[in-house]
């Protein structure tokens, strides 16, 4: 089932940009921007819901060398970093993705929703969450849906977007 594909991917060492005891990065098969890396646990963390006080090294690790990838693969471009409320892959991952969200696969309304609202949530707050409370505060059933289905906003600029019809491009400068 294509949900496991990233599992899969982190042992083809084809596709491995790095890895060390705790981690595996690769780049998104699908980017939705010009670079776009996964950080992602070899440990099974299936979601945000599921981490743990424990899990707090290791997150602040992904964190620590999602900033490397991007320092190392960006060429100067801006990155966000942080995790999607429901993400669509089986394991937790940590997206690192360059702001410009420009991309051939960024096809749906959706798409652009899950990274430019609430729904993805910055690795920064991920850490402070579980430092200060030991649980990650995320948006109810109720709001998933809201932010899935809102008008398309500028992720840089408080302004709503346009789009066409054949493919999702934002208008946002």
């Amino acid at each position: 089932m294509w949900r496991y594909n990233l599992v899969k991917d982190m042992e083809d060492r084809s596709k491995q940009l790095y890895v060390d005891q705790r981690i595996v990065i690769l780049k998104d098969a699908y980017p939705k921007a010009e670079r776009h890396f996964l950080v992602l646990p070899k440990r099974n963390i299936p979601s945000l819901e599921s981490i743990e006080m424990c899990d707090l090294e290791l997150l602040k690790h992904m964190h620590r060398q999602g900033k490397f990838i991007a320092n190392l693969y960006g060429q100067g471009r801006t990155f966000r970093m942080g995790y999607h409320v429901e993400p669509s892959m089986d394991r937790l991952h940590l997206h690192v993705i360059s702001d410009d969200m420009n991309s051939p696969s960024l096809k749906k309304e959706r798409h652009w929703n899950k990274f430019t609202t609430p729904l993805f949530v910055d690795s920064h707050k991920v850490i402070e969450d579980l430092e200060n409370g030991g649980v990650v505060q995320l948006p109810s059933n109720r709001e998933i849906e809201m932010f899935l289905n809102a008008p398309l906003k500028c992720h840089k600029y408080d302004i709503f977007t346009r789009t066409t019809d054949s493919y999702l491009i934002i208008f946002c400068w």
